[in-house]
């Protein structure tokens, strides 16, 4: 398959005015009012992100099973299957944040991880990005996390993860993405062979 060409870049609309018009303890909204290059002007409204990104777990315990877990999200008051994630803290690097993670919501650390890709969340309105992992060689060591309760920590058959797809609790959208990205590990065969 060839590349397409890339047409050059755009330069970036003009703000000409930016105004808080909503904050939380959580979140603060802003309204951008923007001069494209064209002349049109427009307000668009956004969650700048703040310092601190995150990032996300692809667990592989052996080469038969995967891990996952079942926690509590409030924007969907549910529970959902997905895989381990969080903030990276300040002066960590996102491989010392995502073993940290791990240690935190399954209880086990990784002697090695892999970074896949960075996403992010909703660009046109939201400045959150994700890093993403593939965790091998996994061995038990816990730490003390902040959720609220026990999270599910889930076995998952590595023949059996396309069926994740389908599974009602497994469609967050960076967990989706980071089980395609595992997927393509799987079939460029470049997974390790570490037992547990």
């Amino acid at each position: 398959m060839s590349e397409k060409p890339v047409k050059p870049e755009r330069a970036l609309p003009e703000i000409l005015q930016r105004d808080v018009v909503a904050q939380s303890r959580l979140f603060r909204v802003e309204a951008l009012q923007l001069r494209f290059s064209n002349g049109e002007e427009r307000v668009y409204e956004r969650i700048p992100g703040g310092n601190r990104h995150a990032v996300m777990i692809v667990p592989v315990l052996n080469k038969d099973t995967l891990m996952l877990i079942r926690e509590y999200a409030a924007g969907t008051h549910s529970y959902e299957i997905g895989f381990p994630k969080g903030l990276v803290d300040m002066g960590e690097t996102d491989a010392e944040a995502a073993n940290r993670e791990l240690q935190e919501e399954i209880g086990m650390a990784a002697r090695q991880l892999t970074f896949l890709k960075q996403v992010s969340l909703a660009p046109g309105f939201m400045n959150a990005r994700m890093g993403i992992f593939l965790a091998e060689d996994l061995f038990p060591q816990q730490l003390t996390g902040d959720e609220p309760e026990p999270l599910e920590v889930i076995p998952w058959p590595l023949k059996d993860a396309e069926a994740l797809l389908e599974h009602p609790q497994f469609h967050e959208a960076r967990s989706v993405a980071a089980l395609l990205l595992l997927l393509r590990q799987v079939k460029d065969g470049v997974l390790s062979d570490h037992p547990a």
